[in-house]
C-alpha cells in the first residue's frame, strides 16, 4: 500500500494563495511521476498539474501561469503553489503517484468570493 500523505489545504479569499505538499516514501518518489487533481462537487476529478521524475511540468489550462508544481528529492515531497486563486479553484486535491496508480486522502481547498 502506498503511502502519500497531503498537507496545506484550507479556506482563503480569491486572490490568495496557498501551498499544497505530498509527502511519499523515498522509493515511490524516486521512481513516480507525481500529479496533483482536483475534484470540485459533482465534478469529475480532473489533473491540475503534473511533474516526471525528471523534472518536467504539465498544466491544465485553467493552473496555468497561477500554479506552479514542484518536487523536492531530499524531502520526498512534491509541492503546488497555487496564487491568485479563484472560486472555481474550490475542491479536494489529490496528490497521485502515477506508476504507482496511488492517491492520496485529499485535502480541502476552499476560495471564497
Amino acid at each position: 500500500q502506498v503511502h502519500l500523505v497531503e498537507s496545506g489545504g484550507g479556506l482563503v479569499q480569491a486572490g490568495g494563495s496557498l501551498s499544497l505538499s505530498c509527502t511519499a516514501s523515498r522509493i515511490i518518489f524516486k521512481f513516480n511521476n507525481m500529479a496533483w487533481y482536483r475534484q470540485g462537487t459533482g465534478n469529475q476529478r480532473e489533473l491540475v498539474a503534473a511533474i516526471t521524475v525528471g523534472g518536467i511540468t504539465n498544466y491544465a489550462e485553467s493552473a496555468k501561469g497561477r500554479f506552479t508544481i514542484s518536487r523536492d528529492s531530499a524531502k520526498n515531497t512534491v509541492t503546488l503553489q497555487m496564487n491568485s486563486l479563484k472560486s472555481e479553484d474550490t475542491g479536494v486535491y489529490y496528490c497521485y503517484a502515477t506508476m504507482s496508480k496511488s492517491w492520496g486522502q485529499g485535502t480541502q481547498v476552499t476560495v471564497s468570493s
